[in-house]
């Protein structure tokens, strides 16, 4: 898949939307707007996975395996430092038990014993449970013929959401498989589709669903009115389709500097509050204005961020990747390497016989 610049752009703007979020709620600040970040991320995780799925073939198993090895090791890192600052008295307000801390490292919903909210340890890894039920969701429509996966991940994400109206419920599991939330992987599947059947909007239009989608932002940031991910969804659908758009008609450039912050996005998503934690107890401590303390908060937020990606993602996702190109292939991945080599020669053979040289 060819790398997009609009869409490592939007990563990379939601990652700096919810540091701003939460260091301006640490600072005494006001972004409540930045949560919708996350809606931004699930919509384009949902284009990511389409459009890499399709684009080459790939089993259940091999997906899963991909998926956890580039979200886990990073995530169970940043836990294993919010356990270990918990033990040695670094956060006193976080409260530990076991069933909490091992729902946290496997991705299973459990009610926070600090707050009762159903958060892991870390707690912006709440979106990584939404993510893995994503995922396996996604996973089992692979088993089906590509032509009828949309309509079952469809079918499945609509489903659990209808069984949340109809029970509801405190118990962490359904509260959180059912939440209207997941939706947005479907639009983001949705729009994945559409781009590679080439019925993307065109750019005059893309560029209007970018306008839309920011001021659609700015109105429930300045008014808390909407603020739901029945709103938030449709919004950051229209961000990423506008962003296609304009990708797809060559209005977006390659700039490195934002796409390394897309690149890097993950892992300032995962270690950003624990620099606004500590840059905001020193603003406390010393009396700094809003003014002062945020900014130095979100600067900090995506300093650790970048630090995490460079000492930390970057080499495991390298040595992961050197274990799979020593790993011999398994007899799916040569047939389905020896189908695509087929389907190159086939259209190389037909191309030369419109060209007359057969």
């Amino acid at each position: 898949m060819q790398k997009l610049f609009g869409i490592q752009y939007l990563r990379g703007i939601a990652a700096l939307a919810v540091v701003v979020f939460h260091a301006a709620e640490r600072t005494d600040g006001h972004f409540a707007i930045g949560a919708a970040g996350v809606d931004v991320f699930f919509v384009v995780s949902g284009f990511i996975m389409w459009t890499i799925s399709q684009s080459r073939p790939v089993t259940p198993a091999h997906f899963l395996r991909d998926r956890l090895e580039r979200i886990a090791p990073a995530y169970w890192l940043a836990t294993a430092a919010m356990v270990a600052g918990a033990l040695v008295g670094l956060f006193p307000n976080l409260k530990l038990t076991l069933g909490h801390v091992l729902g946290s490292f496997f991705f299973i919903p459990v009610r926070s014993p600090s707050t009762g909210d159903i958060w892991p340890v870390l707690v912006q890894g709440w979106t990584l449970n939404y993510e893995m039920l994503f995922y396996v969701v996604f996973a089992g429509a692979l088993l089906l013929p590509a032509r009828r996966r949309l309509a079952a991940l469809a079918t499945a994400l609509l489903g659990l959401v209808a069984l949340g109206l109809i029970f509801e419920s405190r118990n962490p599991l359904l509260a959180t498989y059912t939440n209207p939330i997941i939706l947005e992987f479907l639009l983001g599947a949705l729009i994945g589709k559409l781009w590679l059947d080439e019925r993307i909007a065109d750019p005059t239009t893309g560029l209007g669903l970018v306008l839309v989608a920011a001021l659609g932002f700015a109105f429930v940031g300045f008014t808390d009115a909407g603020f739901t991910p029945l709103v938030f969804g449709p919004l950051a659908m229209a961000l990423v389709v506008g962003t296609l758009a304009l990708e797809r008609g060559g209005l977006i450039d390659g700039w490195r500097p934002a796409a390394y912050i897309g690149d890097a996005s993950y892992s300032i998503y995962l270690w950003h509050t624990f620099a606004i934690s500590v840059v905001a107890k020193l603003a406390s401590a010393l009396s700094l204005s809003v003014w002062v303390a945020l900014p130095l908060a979100v600067l900090g937020g995506v300093a650790i961020g970048i630090a995490g990606y460079e000492l930390l993602e970057k080499p495991i996702a390298r040595a992961l990747k050197h274990r799979q190109r020593a790993k011999p292939l398994s007899s799916m991945e040569l047939r389905g390497r020896q189908s695509l080599l087929d389907l190159r020669r086939l259209l190389r053979l037909r191309w030369l016989r419109v060209r007359g040289n057969i």
